[in-house]
């Protein structure tokens, strides 16, 4: 988490909400064939996705591209959720969302040179703070006490 804080500090509630949204599609994507996706993949998605909302926000309509084709992809499933979130009506600012998706770039772009951790280590650090976050959700109820149990015995 202390490789994170830089990443998180400047960031507005809001603006984190949209950095853990937008993790909850990167923890989730799925390479096609035998491509596997890396922090150089992420890093490229987020930007290519951010510089369009930039762009936007000025006033042109400008798709940027990212370099690889995993990129590309994550980067489509990115502005998808992103419409996917504004039809349901919630208003996202594209520069609000471009902020967000700036942090998870440095984050990606920043720990490959601060760990030894390879080609994944934000991704695998992610993935670690995305499951305790989930696992820190209420168990759920065990069996009703006001239930009878099961008269069925089996040897």
């Amino acid at each position: 988490m202390a490789l994170l804080a830089p990443t998180l500090r400047n960031l507005t509630e809001r603006q984190q909400q949209l950095f853990f949204l937008f993790h909850s599609v990167i923890a989730r994507h799925a390479p096609e064939g035998f491509a596997r996706l890396n922090d150089n993949d992420v890093a490229d998605a987020v930007s290519a996705v951010a510089a369009t909302l930039e762009t936007a926000a000025r006033g042109v309509i400008y798709e940027h591209a990212a370099q690889s084709p995993v990129a590309q992809r994550l980067g489509a499933e990115l502005t998808a959720l992103l419409e996917e979130v504004r039809q349901h009506g919630t208003k996202i600012y594209d520069s609000e969302a471009a902020i967000a998706l700036r942090a998870i770039e440095k984050g990606a772009r920043d720990m490959r040179t601060a760990t030894e951790g390879g080609a994944t280590a934000y991704l695998t650090i992610m993935c670690r703070l995305l499951q305790i976050n989930r696992a820190a959700q209420p168990p759920a109820a065990g069996p009703d006490p006001q239930r009878p149990a099961s008269s069925i015995i089996l040897p």
